[in-house]
């Protein structure tokens, strides 16, 4: 973390934590990165409220109100609570990690409570959007074996509930035979997800058109300068295909992975099994499309039943 307003051994402690975050408890390059960025505006807000570089047991020294002013700062800056509590996790790994490694103690931050998130509902696309997606992620393409990229890439998100991450993070090994995905989660787990058919065809006519030679240790999507595809060229084909469709800001490549668990539970999917599929930790983040399911059904229940639009 060069370029810091800290003091040396912070700066060397700061680092340290950062390797740890990856190697040892090998938190995905997104986590890393964000908690990263916290730190660092953590670190700039306590130099300005001191008023000079912190060192070591100025750390050890921070009160209760340095982090309530803290986060009224981030708070007035229009800083969200999803965001203000990832900031908040990520300053209670720090100095818990301080602590196991004896460079310095302070039970208030450790023991900072986490602010309480509003409970979202996971927001999918119908199937009929979903399936129209794949479509027209083809032919927006100007070269047909991109177009054919897009829709392999959006048919794994798709058909397979993979996180726009974990599929662009694919190499052509993984997917060997075309039978079975072996994906790399959060924390770097690994998980197995079968592949349906409709997948298998539309990789396979990606494979077979992509100008590029693709090894075992290649990258599986790659871009139009042959390097693995930026996720963010699948975020903007997405937007591109909602302005084409119609449908809402909600329909991203995330919602296709919602999709995916939502109409796997309207099929009569269990929830172990789609946990599994999905690579949750809990089975309560799962739950979530229950929620989901259940608001369709009533919806259903209401507009069919005789007994809905009259008086009981």
């Amino acid at each position: 973390m060069i370029g810091l307003p800290v003091q040396p051994a912070v700066a060397e402690a700061l680092s340290a934590w950062i390797d740890w975050l990856s190697h040892e408890r090998r938190l995905a390059a997104s986590t890393v990165e964000s908690y990263q960025h916290d730190a660092s505006i953590f670190m700039r807000y306590i130099r300005d409220r001191l008023g000079f570089e912190p060192g070591i047991e100025d750390l050890a020294g921070l009160k209760r109100d340095d982090l309530w002013a803290f986060q009224a700062v981030r708070q007035a800056d229009g800083i969200g609570p999803v965001s203000m509590a990832r900031g908040l996790s990520g300053l209670r790994s720090l100095f818990t990690f301080l602590e196991r490694r004896g460079i310095c103690s302070n039970a208030i931050i450790q023991a900072a409570e986490m602010p309480k998130l509003p409970r979202t509902v996971p927001k999918p696309l119908n199937i009929e959007d979903a399936f129209e997606t794949l479509e027209v992620a083809e032919e927006l393409a100007i070269e047909p074996w991109v177009g054919k990229r897009d829709r392999a890439l959006f048919a794994l998100l798709y058909g397979c509930g993979l996180r726009i991450g974990e599929a662009t993070g694919l190499s052509v090994r993984d997917v060997k035979g075309l039978e079975r995905i072996v994906v790399t989660g959060k924390g770097n787990k690994q998980r197995v997800v079968p592949m349906l058919k409709v997948v298998r065809t539309a990789l396979e006519a990606y494979l077979q058109s992509c100008p590029f030679q693709l090894d075992d240790d290649a990258p599986l999507f790659v871009g139009t300068r042959g390097n693995r595809l930026n996720p963010a060229i699948a975020q903007r084909c997405m937007r591109q295909i909602r302005a084409i469709l119609g449908l809402p800001d909600t329909a991203t490549p995330h919602a296709l992975r919602h999709s995916f668990a939502t109409h796997l539970l309207s099929g009569g999917g269990d929830l172990r099994t789609i946990q599994e599929l999905l690579g949750h930790a809990s089975l309560s983040t799962t739950q979530r499309y229950t929620e989901v399911d259940g608001a369709r059904l009533q919806a259903v229940h209401a507009a069919a039943h005789p007994r809905a639009k009259r008086r009981i």
